[in-house]
């Protein structure tokens, strides 16, 4: 009679054999337990279940390192670990990351800032919002968002584009209106 290790160790020495369609199976067998593990580590199904596709995928390349005879679960579990920490390490750089903007805008901005207060606030104003009309609307949408607090991640997910490519169009719509705060070239 067989044990169900040496039933995975039969599939896997197979796969190593060159049937590789039979990858699936193993993925089936361990499936609902490493994306259970993982929905526990993250509260979040749609991040355990990109984290489950990888952790399979890196199983995949280090199939030939798993030792015959040992706990696969307990190998992809470890997999799984692994790549949870990483997951929240680049999450901590990425709010660092989204922190130090947030200080660089308001560190540039101050002086700007305190300038138009003491000036006559309604014609700063009234520039201002006149420079903001005159942007292209994905700029306008940019600033906008910027100003009413929204995150980022969730305004690259409305406009289908990276945070990267939002952190970009904030920077030129900065650029715009500052140029045209100064009485340079219209937006």
């Amino acid at each position: 009679m067989t044990t169900p290790t040496a039933d995975i160790d039969a599939l896997l020495d197979r796969i190593a054999g060159g049937e590789t369609d039979l990858y699936l199976f193993v993925v089936q067998r361990f499936e609902l337990s490493l994306r259970s593990y993982l929905a526990g580590q993250l509260y979040d199904l749609g991040e355990a279940d990109d984290l489950a596709q990888e952790v399979f995928i890196a199983a995949w390349r280090d199939l030939h390192s798993f030792r015959r005879g040992e706990d696969f679960g307990a190998w992809l579990r470890g997999i799984a670990r692994h790549r949870v920490l990483m997951h929240f390490r680049s999450r901590k750089r990425h709010a660092n990351a989204i922190d130090r903007f947030r200080e660089e805008v308001a560190r540039i901005s101050q002086s700007e800032l305190e300038s138009a207060a003491c000036d006559d606030g309604s014609a700063v104003i009234e520039q201002l919002l006149h420079c903001v009309s005159r942007l292209p609307e994905k700029l306008r949408r940019v600033v906008r968002a910027g100003l009413d607090g929204a995150r980022p991640a969730a305004l690259a997910d409305e406009l289908r584009a990276t945070v990267a490519a939002i952190y970009q169009l904030h920077y030129r719509a900065n650029q715009l209106l500052r140029t045209c705060m100064q009485g340079g070239a219209q937006p």
